[in-house]
């Protein structure tokens, strides 16, 4: 008889943050900016009409893919045990009516939805009150994760908790009677991979101005050198988080990316917009310090970068172009942080050298698509039939660099800095060998889909560096 009593109680269950690991409406508002940027402004608008105005205006205008979504697969099980038990599901959400139908009926377990419409706004009150209407004080259990659901949870028979102990305990003093699925996460290892510090390793492009220039001594350029990476690391990190942000649909169907913690919903986008605006107002704080130039460059970089997410990656070629600007961007901040002016031959051999390790990256991530049987890679403008072309211009700009480098090494510029200059022959050699040997890792797929990374991981390339750093030391 209990166990029919229970039955009958119909269940009730949210979706943001409860039976997804996301919240929808900033997943649709990052879709809406995608698609077009001016949408973002629009926004404001609509707020000011209320957030259930906002949510209907946002919801009318995108289109999101419910299968990829992060699910909670355990509470799922959960919920589907119930359902074959013959108990009413209901998902009750302030998500917008269109998204939440879309939901229930991907997964063809709800008997039917109650969430928000442009006059109402289901959250917290506005949620119980609705709960109570349809189905009596009492006469429901509720499915929920946040403070927000407590009015909700004094008004049902039971409170489900899915979250973390603090929740729980809340949830407890509402309604004794509780039922709690933990969710742990480490919130700290999740910031740091969302941040990609290991990604950082590229910023030591910014001190190459102070070893070309010799000025490694030089204490007020070193200190103002580590500074600009900071700075710059920072703002790059920025970067990196409005990217997967925006990346989320293309993320969850790559079979590395959907790890990620955005597009695996490790993370909430609520926190990813509060820890991107902190990010960027940390490296621009630090870029303060430094020469008007540097902040002028990293302005630069960061809208660059801003560009490149929302259309120039999806461009064929521009895409790895814009890359390899990205790349010379650091050694041009490193010139701008320290006052060393650059030489032209080192920017000569740094865009094409960039150049074909962009391409190295882009041939890297087709030759995975290629792999797994696919013929397009999402979110971008490639096709795998343009691996070999890819492969073709990538190597061709690695050699044009060495041989940049090799005519550097026969101008009147380099014997004025070096005594010794035959000494830098080696790094002729080194460099050759070097690019030979990560595009042969990418014919291979042993590289790491950011080919700088994998150098830094790499203990030829790290020997290369070394003997490289070497025969600078001889030739001076």
């Amino acid at each position: 008889m209990a166990t029919a009593a229970i039955q009958s109680v119909p269940l009730c269950v949210d979706l943001d943050g409860t039976l997804t690991r996301t919240d929808l409406l900033f997943e649709a508002f990052f879709v809406l900016v995608k698609q077009n940027p001016l949408s973002f402004f629009l926004c404001f608008v609509w707020a000011l009409r209320g957030r259930a105005y906002l949510k209907e205006q946002i919801a009318q205008r995108v289109n999101i893919d419910v299968g990829v979504l992060p699910y909670n697969t355990e509470l799922l099980a959960w919920l589907r045990d119930e359902r074959s038990s013959g108990r009413e599901l209901y998902l009750c959400t302030a998500t917008n009516q269109r998204l939440a139908s879309q939901i229930a009926a991907h997964f063809g377990l709800f008997t039917g939805v109650v969430a928000s419409t442009v006059g109402n706004n289901l959250l917290g009150k506005n949620k119980a009150r609705a709960l109570v209407e349809q189905f009596g004080a009492h006469g429901f259990d509720y499915c929920g994760d946040a403070r927000a659901d407590l009015p909700v949870w004094r008004e049902a028979r039971q409170a489900i908790v899915v979250g973390d102990r603090h929740i729980a305990a809340a949830a407890r003093k509402a309604n004794a009677a509780t039922i709690f699925f933990e969710h742990k996460r480490r919130l700290v290892p999740l910031v740091l991979k969302e941040m990609r510090v290991h990604q950082w390793v590229k910023n030591v492009l910014i001190f190459v101005p102070l070893l070309t220039a010799h000025r490694f001594t030089d204490l007020s350029a070193v200190a103002a050198a580590c500074i600009a990476f900071l700075s710059f690391s920072l703002a790059a990190s920025s970067v990196y988080l409005l990217n997967d942000m925006l990346d989320l649909d293309a993320d969850r169907r790559h079979a590395r990316k959907r790890s990620r913690p955005f597009a695996s919903g490790g993370l909430s986008l609520k926190f990813g917009i509060v820890l991107t605006i902190a990010l960027l107002a940390g490296g621009g704080g630090l870029a303060a310090l430094l020469p008007w130039k540097f902040g002028v460059v990293l302005t630069a970089y960061f809208a660059t970068t801003v560009a490149y997410s929302f259309a120039l990656k999806r461009m064929t070629l521009v895409d790895v172009f814009t890359l390899a600007c990205l790349y010379t961007v650091r050694v041009i901040a490193g010139g701008a942080a320290t006052d060393i002016p650059l030489s032209y031959w080192l920017i000569l051999f740094s865009v094409p050298i960039f150049l074909s390790l962009a391409m190295v990256k882009r041939y890297v991530e087709l030759d995975m698509i290629l792999r797994e049987g696919k013929t397009e890679a999402a979110g971008r403008g490639y096709i795998t039939q343009d691996i070999s072309i890819l492969r073709s211009f990538g190597t061709a700009s690695a050699y044009l660099a060495v041989l940049v480098l090799a005519l550097y090494l026969n101008t009147p510029e380099m014997k004025t800095l070096y005594l010794h200059p035959q000494a830098l022959w080696a790094t002729f050699a080194l460099t050759l060998y070097w690019v030979s040997r990560i595009w042969m890792c990418a014919f291979r797929g042993t590289m790491h889909d950011d080919p700088i990374v994998f150098a830094f991981k790499d203990r030829a390339s790290l020997a290369v560096l070394g003997l490289c750093g070497l025969s600078m030391l001889l030739a001076i």
